[in-house]
């Protein structure tokens, strides 16, 4: 089986899996993209690893959802269940290994730092795509899926008090919004981003971000 017959198998596997709307098939599809563009910045960045490791990085994100303990992680379990997949598909024991840090590592929670190219253009990706129009769009989907509201003059200092986050998760979900999310995470994405590329994509992203909430709050407000 050569790389494409792989992909296409990895692909069948992740729509079958992937049934949350803002972690769905076209965020991988956005975030293989993205890889793709910063891969072009890049030196010696290795696409056999690359590639399966962008496919493959949200696969336990239904577990993560729909566990009520806490207790899940999907970058840990997912690069479990990463291995399986990559060891059924006949993946080399050495490129398994690389694919799996990759997908521990893609989240800020885990307290594994990416340490290859490859996987500080996954977590970079992944990043990305939480900022910007296409951020924008997807913290509303979340924002719909789980009853929240829009309100956007709230105390964060007394938001974080009576929901700070366990174990890296909220205690209720239905109590965040769409402001809070921008404030307490979208605003410090550029500075964690790990590649130059990826660092001047999300200054331009952030910039339309900002414009966008400071604008949607004048209209929630009834000043425009």
């Amino acid at each position: 089986m050569n790389m494409e017959e792989k992909h296409k198998k990895i692909v069948e596997i992740v729509e079958q899996k992937l049934t949350c709307s803002a972690h769905n098939l076209d965020h991988v599809f956005r975030v293989y993209n993205l890889c793709l563009l910063l891969a072009k910045y890049e030196k010696d960045v290795d696409l056999e690893i690359l590639i399966p490791a962008a496919l493959l990085h949200d696969i336990s994100r239904v577990e993560e959802s729909q566990d009520k303990t806490g207790e899940i992680d999907h970058a840990v379990l997912g690069s479990v269940i990463a291995e399986d997949i990559l060891r059924k598909l006949e993946y080399e024991e050495e490129k398994i290994e690389k694919i799996k840090h990759c997908i521990i590592a893609h989240r800020f929670r885990t307290g594994n730092e990416p340490n290859t190219i490859e996987a500080k253009i996954l977590f970079d990706s992944d990043k990305l795509d939480v900022i910007g129009a296409s951020g924008i769009a997807r913290t509303f989907m979340l924002a719909g899926q789980f009853g929240q509201r829009l309100i956007a003059n709230e105390s964060l200092d007394e938001y974080l008090k009576c929901n700070a986050v366990e174990n890296g998760r909220l205690k209720d979900v239905t109590k965040h919004t769409p402001f809070i999310e921008y404030e307490v995470k979208f605003k410090k994405i550029p500075d964690k981003l790990y590649t130059e590329k990826a660092k001047e994509i999300g200054k331009e992203r952030l910039k339309f971000m900002d414009e966008y909430f400071i604008r949607l709050k004048l209209e929630i407000d009834g000043v425009k």
